[in-house]
Order: structure tokens, then C-alpha cells, then sequence
């Protein structure tokens, strides 16, 4: 008879193996034992260290707590409360449904489990050793469970000598504990490490009440709220106004259907939602929250649970875009001179619609009828009216003012100027290009042969973008025609700022999408209406007019604001007349 290799593994070594999937370092355990807690409805969570979880991970909770049967169930391999079929996979809802968290934090730990379910006179303590039950009593104690983990890796010591040191723990713990309490704004969290508190956030309404007390420092007041829903996808959240972002660290947050997740390709493409509206490199905070049916998404990965994968990513990428884009459309997005401003609240709505100005965004400004006798601002009226002045006014030659129903707007007109051409001319590329006007005495420019080679190259763009130019011998071109933006326009030093950007790689150019997008970002921004140009009565109202019927108003294509608010609250704020009488 022929030797037999093959053998059943014991328990022990299993579950060991099984626990270096599940369990790579202490805040794989404070995840897992945290997700149990909230399946568990917890609507408190509170979670102890020592020596960053290395000594011991004490998380407790008020949930509904495990009779003793179930405790010592819940210690099985693949035993769980949550599935009972594979298909009912395809519309889990809950944190856990593997059944192999506690077994493996239990193998490579000494464990405590204490619990009890309200119904139980009294509770159980169970006590766990390398994966060996050494005990089971009574305890007493209030419903719900409190697990407690010492000297993980014990009985691995090839595994403790991977982890880092305390800090690094302590703060990998930190951000475990703070996205589940993003995605669970109504349960009570507290974290503290060698007796000093970390997190500690109450109950709160919504997401953006959570993010503020995570965060009590200015950046939840720069957030703004998105909904959207298209093609069975919603998406829910808080995305950074534009003019607040910055290279760096930066808060990215995912969800769907309520479960925490990392994709680097749904990040990207919110961020492909933000361009033309924010610097090159510049990173914003974003907390994104997807709904769709269970069918559509396989949370079944990896054991750890962070990965899930769509069954159609590519149009979930698309809506979420279209989310983050649509959002950038509205008046919240755009920059403010208020100093204090409070977290917003999440509303659940569609945004308006992306390819015209809407009716409300006209609404907000100040009417004849508003101050005059009986004027009723509930009754809005949709232009900008004088108010006792000019409808517009210019100061310093370089910003247009307007009256507006809860303040003021300052409006950059060079920036402005540049939003209006960027998407005048994208939407000319899209009909096959936009025509230019015939000089009368055609340009001689003399270029690099750098610049000459990018001209030749990008010929059929430029001519679509309205500049008809021939090459003349050498590095000389012959500019034949020419668009005309406006009567300011200087055609030959907009046409040599824009080789010259487009052949050295400005930043401008560089973030831009395509071809397309690169020609006219870079035209825009040097055909504009430059800062210190007077401009009469008409054309102010002409730009004012022609910017609110783009698609993105408030941002022009640096990534710098159009507009910038300065509310009538603030305004009180400054001059302290709110609350107080000043006889006027």
C-alpha cells in the first residue's frame, strides 16, 4: 500500500491559518469585532487599547447580545447569524457573514467573550486560549457584548515581529474606527488608547453632523452636500468645495449599500468630476455613498471585506462623475468670504440638470420688487435689478458686483471670461468647430522650432478653434484668421501665449483631458477679458449673463473661483450688528 501525504489539518493550525487572512494586525480586530457590534443594531460602540492593541483590544457594546449556546456557536469556524444560503450573498446587507472573525482572532489570542441577550437572567463569560475554550461562566452584566483581546500574535510570533510600532497601530485603529463611524452616523463611538481619548462622537442625525464632530476644525463647513441617481445608481454624499482643495492629505471615504470600501478607480473618478474646477494636484475631501441593487455588487472578495467589485464598474464610474460634476454646477459650491460656516446637512435630491442654468440660480438674486414697499423676496423674481444703484457695478477695473438676495457677489471678470470662452469653444468642438474672422493684414510670427512643430501638429485643432495659419518657411508662420471673443482682443499675443503654454506643458494644459480640452483652456485663458479692462454697463451684463448659462459658473478653468459670496450674515458679523440695536 502506497504512503498516504495527504491529511486533515487540526483545528488549531486551521483556524491559525485562516487568522492570517482575517487578522493582520490590531485593527484588523477592532474592524471585525466593531462590524459584529453594529450588525449586532449596537447604538454604542466603545473600544480600549493598550500598546496600540498589541497587550489588549477591549470593544464593547449595548447590542442584543449572545444567549451562551450562541457564544460558544459563535467560536466555530464558518458559524454565523447572517447568511443561511449562498444566494442570499448577492443581497447581504450585514457587516459579517463569513463566521470567521472570532474564531481567528481567538486562535492567535488570549480571549474573553462576555455577553447576554436581554431575555437571559444572566450572562456568559467564555474564556479562549490560542483557540481553546478555558472556561464558561456567569456574568453579570447589562445586554449587549463585550469581547476582550490580549497579547495578540502570542502563539505567532513570526506575525508580532511584523507589526509596527504603537503609534502606527494606534493610528491604523483610529481610521478603522473613524470610516465605520462615518458609515453609521447614529451609533455612539468611543476609541481610547493607554486610558487617552481618541475618538469620542455622540449619536448624530447625519453624515455631515458626523464629519464635524470627527473633524472640529473648519473643513466641514467647506463641504458640500451631492444626491444623485441614475441608471439604478445613487449616490449620496459630501464632496469639498473646489476652491478649498489642496494638495496633500485628503479624506476619501467610499461606502455602498452601507459597507465601507477602498477603490482607487471610483476616487478617480470623482476627481474626473472636479476638472476644470480645481489646481492641478489639488486633492479634495469627498465621502461617497452608493446605493444599488445587491445583484449588482459582490461583497464576497476577501475575507477582509474592504474590496467589492461591480458587476458593471464602467457605468457606476460614469454616474459617479456625473455626481460629483453635477454638484459643482450649484451656488454652494462656489467660494465664500463667510468665515463661519456650519456643517451642511445631507440632502437627499436630485441636482439640477447639467446643461442649462436653472431658474433658481437666477432666484437668489435681488429684485426691485424685494426692497421696495410690500416686496415680498418669497415671490422671487429672476434678474438682478438696480436696488437704488447700477444693476452691475464695476470696482478696480477688474470685479463685477451684484446684489443678491442674502448678500453680495464679487465676480473676477478675467475668470468669468475664461469659463464663458473654455465651454464655448468645447461646445464648438462638439458641432465640428467654430469659425474665425479673416484679417485684413494677416499675422507674421516668427516661432521656436519647438513651437512651429506643436503648430503643424495641432493644425486641425487650431483651425476648429477658429485660427486659420499657414506655414511661411523656416519657423514663420502667416495667421490668416483669427476668433473674436470680444473687442478687447489681441490676436497676436493671444496666439503666442497659447503656443507657447501648449508646447512648454504649462499646468494648465497639462490637466487637461484631452486635446480638445487642452486647446481651450489654454485659448480661454489667454483671450480673456483681461483684469484692469473697464467694461461699460452692457458688457458686464452680457458676461454676467453669459456665465450663469455655463455649466460650471462658479470655477474657472484654473481651478480658481469665479465668484465669491459675502453673505448679509457676515457682513452683520463684522460690523456686530447682529443681536444688537445700533438705532438703525
Amino acid at each position: 500500500m502506497s504512503t498516504r501525504r495527504i491529511h486533515v489539518l487540526p483545528d488549531a493550525v486551521a483556524n491559525q491559518i485562516a487568522a492570517g487572512e482575517v487578522v493582520e494586525r490590531p485593527a484588523s480586530v477592532v474592524k471585525e469585532l466593531v462590524e459584529n457590534a453594529l450588525d449586532a443594531r449596537a447604538t454604542r460602540i466603545d473600544i480600549a487599547l493598550e500598546q496600540g492593541g498589541r497587550r489588549r483590544i477591549r470593544v464593547s457594546d449595548d447590542g442584543t447580545g449572545m444567549g451562551r449556546e450562541d457564544a460558544l456557536l459563535s467560536l466555530d469556524r464558518h458559524a454565523t447569524s447572517k447568511i443561511t444560503t449562498a444566494v442570499e450573498l448577492r443581497a447581504v446587507r450585514t457587516f459579517g457573514f463569513r463566521g470567521e472573525a472570532l474564531p481567528s482572532i481567538a486562535a492567535v489570542s488570549r480571549l474573553t467573550i462576555e455577553t447576554r441577550e436581554a431575555e437571559e437572567e444572566a450572562g456568559t463569560r467564555i474564556g479562549v486560549n490560542g483557540g481553546g475554550i478555558t472556561g464558561v461562566d456567569d456574568a453579570a452584566r447589562q445586554r449587549g457584548t463585550t469581547i476582550d483581546v490580549r497579547n495578540l500574535f502570542f502563539n505567532a510570533p513570526a506575525r508580532a515581529k511584523f507589526l509596527k510600532s504603537v503609534a502606527a497601530e494606534t493610528r491604523a485603529v483610529s481610521e478603522v474606527v473613524t470610516t465605520l463611524a462615518l458609515a453609521n452616523p447614529r451609533v455612539a463611538f468611543t476609541l481610547t488608547s493607554d486610558e487617552r481619548t481618541l475618538i469620542e462622537v455622540p449619536r448624530a442625525g447625519d453624515v455631515a453632523a458626523r464629519v464635524a464632530a470627527l473633524w472640529p476644525g473648519p473643513e466641514a463647513g467647506t463641504l458640500i452636500p451631492l444626491s444623485h441617481s441614475e441608471r439604478g445608481v445613487e449616490v449620496l454624499g459630501l464632496v469639498q468645495r473646489p476652491d478649498v482643495a489642496r494638495p496633500g492629505l485628503r479624506r476619501a471615504h467610499l461606502f455602498v449599500n452601507g459597507r465601507p470600501f477602498r477603490s482607487p478607480a471610483v476616487v478617480r473618478a470623482a476627481e474626473r468630476g472636479y476638472r476644470t474646477t480645481i489646481p492641478h494636484g489639488a486633492r479634495p475631501w469627498m465621502f461617497l455613498f452608493l446605493e444599488m441593487g445587491g445583484g449588482d455588487v459582490d461583497v464576497n472578495v476577501h475575507p477582509a471585506k474592504a474590496e467589492v467589485r461591480f458587476r458593471e464598474e464602467g457605468p457606476v464610474l460614469e454616474v459617479v462623475e456625473s455626481a460629483v460634476r453635477g454638484t459643482l454646477q450649484g451656488d454652494a459650491s462656489s467660494a465664500t468670504f463667510d468665515a463661519q460656516l456650519a456643517a451642511p446637512v445631507m440632502a437627499v435630491r436630485e441636482p439640477r440638470p447639467a446643461t442649462k442654468p436653472s431658474a433658481d440660480q437666477m432666484a437668489l438674486f435681488a429684485t426691485a420688487s424685494d426692497q421696495g414697499e410690500g416686496g415680498d423676496a418669497a415671490g422671487a423674481q429672476t434678474e438682478i435689478a438696480p436696488v437704488g444703484r447700477p444693476r452691475l457695478w464695476q470696482a478696480l477695473r477688474t470685479y463685477i458686483m451684484a446684489e443678491t438676495r442674502d448678500g453680495l457677489l464679487i465676480v473676477d471678470q478675467h475668470s468669468a471670461h475664461e469659463r464663458v470662452l473654455f465651454e464655448r469653444l468645447i461646445r464648438a468642438f462638439e458641432r465640428g468647430g467654430q469659425d474665425g474672422q479673416r484679417l485684413l493684414f494677416p499675422l507674421t510670427i516668427r516661432l521656436t522650432r519647438a513651437e512651429y512643430d506643436l503648430v503643424e501638429e495641432l493644425g486641425s485643432l487650431l483651425a476648429r478653434a477658429g485660427f486659420e495659419v499657414e506655414g511661411f518657411g523656416g519657423d514663420t508662420v502667416i495667421v490668416q484668421a483669427v476668433p473674436n471673443p470680444h473687442p478687447y482682443f489681441d490676436a497676436e499675443r493671444s496666439f503666442r501665449e497659447m503656443v507657447h503654454d501648449l508646447t512648454n506643458g504649462s499646468e494648465l494644459s497639462r490637466s487637461a483631458k484631452n486635446q480638445h480640452e487642452r486647446i481651450a483652456s489654454v485659448f480661454a485663458c489667454k483671450s480673456a477679458i483681461k483684469s484692469g479692462q473697464k467694461l461699460d454697463a452692457r458688457e458686464m451684463q452680457e458676461l454676467f449673463d453669459q456665465l450663469f448659462a455655463t455649466e460650471l459658473p462658479h470655477h474657472d478653468v484654473h481651478g480658481r473661483p469665479t465668484i465669491v459670496r459675502l453673505s448679509t450674515a457676515e457682513l452683520e458679523r463684522r460690523f456686530d450688528r447682529s443681536g444688537t440695536s445700533h438705532g438703525g
